[in-house]
Formats: C-alpha cells, structure tokens, sequence
C-alpha cells in the first residue's frame, strides 16, 4: 500500500487536502494510506479546527503546534518537527499544498531525507518575490518529484524555469513528473456547494439579500501592516456602501482584526465600525464562505483561493494586490487588479456592477483533480480524468 504523509497548516490547505482525504476514503482505501500532520501555523480554532470537523477530514495524527513566529523561527521549527515524523514513518511521498511556511518546511524536509514530494498547486507565480509566498512556492516547485498544476497558465511558467512537461515515469526530483489536473478547489466547491445553502445560516443572522452585498476579504501581511494600504482599501468601502447603497461584509482575519482600530485614523475607524451596513464579523467557516460567496453581487480580496472561488461561482472580483498568480481571471474580464488604491477599487466596482453577468470560461478543470492526482501517485493512467493539453 502506498504511504503518504500529508502536509497542512493554514486554512487553505486543510481546504485543499479536504479534497485528497475524501477522494482516498471512497476510491483509494486499500490502495493509499494517508497521515497527516497539522503544524500548527494556524493555531486559533476558528482558523483551523473546525475546519477538520466541518469539511470531514480524518484528525490529524499529529500537530507540531508551532504557532506564530518570525518566518526563519516558524519555518525552523516545522523543519525539525516534520523531519522527525518522515524519519519514523518513512512514506512513499511526502505532499503539499500551496505556498506557505508549511509547504517550504515540508519541502527541505522531504528533498533531504530524499523522501520524493508531491506539489498540489505547482507553477503558480506572481512575479514578485516581496511576497514570501513566492519564495515558498518557487522552493517548493524546484524540491518536487511530482508537480500537479491546476492552469495552462501554470505549465508556462514552470516550462520557462526549465521545467519539462513531456517526461515519462520513472520520476525523480532531478527529472520530475509536471501535469496539468485541474484545481482541487473547485472539486470541494462541487462537492460543498449544496450543502453549505443546508446547513449555514449566515445569510439569514446578517439579514442579508441575494446579490445586494459585497464580501471583502483582507489577510495579507503587506496590507494589514501598511497604515496607508489599509487606510486607502478601508475608505473605498466606506464610499461603496455610502455611495453605492450595497452591504458591505468583512470576515475579519486576526491580524486584520488586531491591527485596524491602531492603523486607521480615528475619524475613518469610527465612520467603519459606527455604519451598520458594514458587518464586521468573525472569521467564517467554509461553508459559511461558500455561502456568501454564492449570493454577493462583487467580491473583494487580497486571497487568492478567494479570487478563485469568486471565478467559480461567477463573480467579479476586485483583487487588493498589486498582481495576482490567478492571471486567467483577469485575462478572462472577470477581475481587476485594484491594488490599495482607493480610486482604482472604487472605480472596479463600479465598472462591475454596471456590467454583468460576464464570460466565465472552464479553465480550472472538471472537479475530478483529486482522482487524477491520486492516480499519477500510485502510477496508473488518467483514463480520461482531465488532460487538458
């Protein structure tokens, strides 16, 4: 039986190994078997454990608790902590998700004990290494045995770093194995779609209309901790849900939360949380994202699973960085590149609610990437499961 330890520490990644767990539970079972490990770098339980309970991922079998720390000391501390469970359990492959310091902790780890490493959303890049994501998934990709890249867009880029997408098996990190499969989100999004409607309330709790609201998300480091990023995203949605008549809702990350009432000014933060249309609430569960992701008429974010999601469901999205690895979105007109510029946000909105609905082309795959993926591990064929190219 094939052995893989899996990797998660952020929400998105317990989002995206929902996929792969579910997948090897009803197709796999007596072929793969699955040990994950929880690093802890999302510690508060709202962030983290009510997503293994919610989305029905088995508990993890350990969780190295390693908290918030500078990027060097988390990043170390995961190194060692995820070393010591490869060493013990000796897996086939040890795999990943995405871009965080659990991914490049996982990586190091896994391409020195020469244990082969699996990179589920490869090739992604933003083009900007301010962003210690990039470094991240840059690292990651180069350390990786097999490559699963959810775009075209993403196969370019790895065959521009030398990357070659034509190689036969047997695969080594030296001549790894790169395939396009589609997007393991938008197979959880199929799966959750319905029953997030059954079993949130969100909606309702908010008193919140269909299409008369606007989410907004904000996370990303370079904008909580920059006064005049978040002063300029802040004020073009005072001005959205003053001049524009729409709900504003803001599922508040905890840094967003920490840092906003000492960065604003005070006459801004008094016009934000003193306005009832604008609902400042905790951070929400999957399904309850799902939920209000379905019903906003525009989303804004700095994230980009959500960027994703919005594409998934059919909705605009104002995207608060200054680029964004999803380039398809924007090619595709369903996005702007917005940065923390309040004209710029103001302006996308606008355009936005003056010209729907848009072209949603399908280029995240059919929602079976998890089957591909667990098929390309034990070296079957696809047999017909998404081979866009």
């Amino acid at each position: 039986m094939l052995k893989i330890v899996t990797i998660v520490g952020a929400r998105p990644q317990i989002i995206k190994a929902a996929a792969l767990s579910r997948t090897i539970r009803k197709m796999f079972s007596d072929e793969i078997s699955e040990i994950i490990i929880h690093t802890g770098q999302h510690y508060d339980n709202n962030m983290s454990e009510v997503f293994f309970e919610e989305l029905e991922i088995p508990k993890p079998h350990l969780n190295l608790h390693i908290g918030s720390a500078s990027h060097g000391e988390q990043t170390a501390q995961m190194l060692i902590g995820i070393e010591k469970v490869l060493l013990v359990e000796k897996p086939d492959y040890i795999v990943l998700y995405g871009d965080t310091n659990s991914t490049l902790a996982g990586a190091l780890a896994g391409i020195k004990l020469q244990i082969p490493v699996v990179h589920i959303e490869a090739g992604l890049r933003s083009f900007n290494k301010n962003m210690p994501e990039e470094i991240n998934r840059i690292m990651c990709d180069h350390a990786s045995t097999l490559l699963f890249v959810p775009t075209k867009t993403g196969i370019e880029n790895l065959e521009r770093e030398g990357f070659k997408t034509g190689s036969s098996s047997p695969y080594t990190s030296d001549r790894p194995g790169v395939f396009h499969c589609g997007d393991i989100m938008f197979d959880n999004l199929i799966h959750f779609s319905e029953m997030a409607g059954r079993k949130t309330d969100i909606l309702q709790n908010l008193n919140l209309k269909e299409k008369e609201f606007v989410l907004c998300t904000i996370h990303r480091d370079n904008n909580t901790d920059s006064h005049e990023r978040m002063k300029q995203i802040i004020s073009a949605l005072c001005y959205i849900q003053e001049n524009l008549g729409l709900e504003i809702v803001i599922p508040l990350h905890p840094r967003t939360s920490k840092i906003m009432e000492s960065s604003l000014p005070k006459e801004l933060y008094r016009r934000l949380t003193g306005n009832r249309n604008i609902h400042l609430i905790p951070p929400v569960s999957y399904l309850e994202m799902i939920a209000l992701e379905k019903t906003a008429c525009l989303i804004l974010t700095d994230s980009g699973g959500v960027q994703k999601e919005a594409y998934f469901f059919k909705k605009p999205v104002v995207v608060l960085r200054p680029e964004t690895e999803w380039v398809e979105i924007v090619e595709n007109g369903a996005g702007i590149i917005a940065d923390a510029d309040e004209d710029k946000i103001v302006e996308a909105a606008k355009y936005f609610l003056k010209n729907n609905p848009l072209a949603f082309p399908e280029i995240f795959g059919d929602g079976h990437a998890a089957e591909f993926i667990c098929r390309m591990m034990l070296g079957q064929k696809p047999n017909g499961i998404y081979k866009p190219d």
